[in-house]
């Protein structure tokens, strides 16, 4: 058998963080198996699902680096409704689905009942049974197919997170697969699509075990075995919260790229939100598919720590290729109108700088000032600089000024002479140096710094 797992998101929004984790897993169980991992749209909702938003979940399954492999093919709902209609036609036939003709007041009324006593919200009144007589059909009411639920036993699945779960099939509904107007409904879109896409397991959030039972009935009915089914808890927020736009969290995953973190980062630490390999908290996917088991993934929810997935991401970033960090970080240099030069080179920078950054935009900053001189902070200019120190900058600028063979070694061996010389530490060069060449005081060994920066370019930012 050949593994296939899915990942089915609805285009009515933004591609969610707690969606990416439910891909991921998806994605490296069925590359653990050798198998597939597949995309499915589910665009039924006509009137919420947008192309915009299909965009912007393929925009963000492409940035994480989740590629379907049926990217040339992917399934959507909408394009599926002649097979549905079918299909419920045929449930019909074979006595597994019939109309319901319940009117908006009835369903109302029967939604109260349910509430007070605790009972499933349909009564069945338009179900067939042997030796019930059906009420007289109405004539200005349009029938909504409903599937024909067993009301004995229970159902039971073991799931792949979750353990063994029972849902006494007299608490399920005979939920509507097909509305009034003839639209099939999730539930039973669902089940037709894992059907027909061979799908084998579906990892998905825990939000759906509820679904789970009415799903399984369906497949019985079409006279298929269900696939295994693996509930993910919820990802909350850092206090402990469901994660929401309205609370301040960061949920659509492209905002992250904003954020300067790396897609391999990003899988890294949501692939440690809710499983684990013993200690190991950085690693990449290829270590990810060869550990991943879901019988490793916790049923807890998962609580996003920010500081951690920053942790996460500077460790991505100080193993990162030069070469690609290059292209990331000329970007948003551009962004703040900062022109890269061919000298110093700008791989040459980063490699010097890129273990001081925990994301992307801090490691443009760190970069920022070999090409621009960065505005100095008050406090940092108000404890290393004065009209001493100025005069005395000018004096190193001499010295500087006489070095032939510009490299680290010959720049750092006029340090001890001139501090000497002068009688100060070495701090009181080091920082002074570092705010008037750089504009800061936060930057590497100044000697390799001035060495990257060129003599020329030194000289000039000393002397204004």
């Amino acid at each position: 058998m050949t593994v296939k797992t899915r990942f089915a998101p609805s285009p009515t929004g933004y591609l969610h963080i707690g969606g990416v984790r439910t891909a991921l897993y998806s994605w490296a169980f069925a590359k653990h198996h050798g198998g597939e991992f597949l995309l499915r749209i589910e665009d039924t909702d006509l009137e919420r699902s947008t192309q915009e938003s299909v965009e912007i979940i393929l925009q963000g399954m492409d940035w994480v680096g989740l590629s379907p492999d049926n990217a040339d093919n992917i399934v959507y709902q909408s394009q599926n409704f002649d097979r549905y209609k079918a299909l419920i036609k045929q449930l019909v036939e074979q006595g597994h689905a019939y109309p319901c003709y319940c009117s908006k007041e009835e369903l109302a009324e029967m939604r109260e009942r349910a509430e007070r006593e605790g009972t499933a919200t349909y009564d069945r009144r338009w179900r067939p049974e042997n030796g019930k007589t059906l009420p007289e059909i109405p004539a200005d009411v349009e029938p909504v197919i409903r599937f024909k639920n067993p009301i004995d036993g229970v159902t039971t699945w073991q799931d792949g997170v979750k353990g063994e779960i029972s849902i006494p099939n007299v608490a399920l509904d005979d939920l509507i697969i097909a509305r009034a107007d003839g639209s099939p409904t999730y539930n039973f879109c669902v089940v037709v699509d894992d059907m027909d896409m061979g799908i084998t397991h579906v990892i998905r959030g825990d939000d759906h075990v509820n679904n789970t039972p009415k799903q399984i009935n369906i497949f019985k009915a079409l006279g298929v075995n269900p696939p295994v089914y693996a509930h993910l808890p919820m990802i909350l927020n850092e206090q402990g919260k469901k994660i929401s736009k309205r609370s301040g969290d960061t949920v659509a995953i492209t905002e992250y790229d904003d954020m300067g973190i790396l897609p391999e980062a990003m899988l890294n630490y949501l692939a440690r939100l809710g499983w684990a390999h013993g200690d190991d908290e950085f690693f990449t996917m290829n270590q990810f598919i060869e550990w991943f088991d879901l019988k490793d993934v916790s049923a807890s929810p998962s609580r996003m720590d920010g500081k951690k997935l920053l942790w996460i991401n500077a460790e991505h970033i100080k193993v990162a290729d030069n070469a690609r960090l290059v292209e990331l970080t000329e970007k948003r240099l551009k962004n703040k109108g900062i022109e890269v030069s061919v000298s110093p080179n700008l791989a040459d920078v980063i490699a010097l700088v890129k273990d001081r950054a925990q994301d992307l935009n801090a490691l443009a900053n760190e970069c920022a000032y070999f090409y621009q001189k960065a505005t100095p902070d008050e406090a940092d200019v108000a404890k290393h600089w004065n009209d001493e120190v100025a005069a005395r900058m000018l004096r190193f600028a001499e010295k500087l000024a006489q070095v032939d063979d510009w490299k680290t070694e010959n720049i750092h061996a006029l340090f001890k002479p001139f501090c000497d010389e002068e009688g100060i530490k070495m701090g009181q060069l080091g920082m002074p140096l570092r705010l008037a060449v750089c504009g800061t005081v936060k930057t590497p060994s100044v000697d390799v710094v001035l060495m990257l920066m060129g003599k020329e370019e030194v000289l000039r930012r000393m002397h204004a």
